[in-house]
């Protein structure tokens, strides 16, 4: 069942704003795989506290990457392009301790021993929750093979 909203702009035209409860749960179930798995594997990662403890983390960290991410993200643009990408590891492992640090104000212990499993997890996390999302058909992939003549 979809909820709409709308918003009114200062022009009066009427957007629409939709949440959707199904992607909203897909997503939170996908972000408590991913955390779970990340926590399994990586040494120096581990969460304590109550039964729900993994689906606040989850959605501590799904609002993080939201809201948090994207701003991190422009303001270190020239790292990320000078490194090739590969300070973005940076960033989620900070991303990771922020949800450590909110978490432990609800009572859960998202406890990281060391950066090097921050990143670790980070990678984790990414690399599972990419591959749930394509295998759930949140997130497509299109692959176009183009054949024939090429002009040289």
């Amino acid at each position: 069942m979809r909820r709409t909203l709308t918003a009114q702009r200062k022009d009066s035209r009427v957007i629409p704003l939709r949440f959707d409860i199904k992607r909203f749960l897909l997503r939170l179930s996908i972000n408590i795989i991913a955390i779970l798995v990340a926590v399994s594997l990586v040494p120096g990662l581990d969460l304590e506290g109550p039964w729900w403890g993994l689906a606040l983390v989850a959605l501590l960290f799904g609002l993080i990457n939201t809201a948090i991410r994207p701003l991190l993200f422009l303001l270190t643009l020239p790292f990320v392009i000078i490194t090739l990408g590969l300070f973005m590891l940076v960033i989620n492992a900070l991303m990771l301790y922020l949800t450590s640090w909110l978490a432990a104000g609800f009572g859960v212990t998202l406890r990281i021993d060391h950066f090097l499993a921050a990143v670790l997890g980070a990678l984790i996390i990414g690399i599972v929750s990419t591959a749930l999302s394509i295998l759930s058909g949140d997130q497509q992939i299109h692959i176009e093979v183009v054949r024939g003549r090429r002009d040289d």
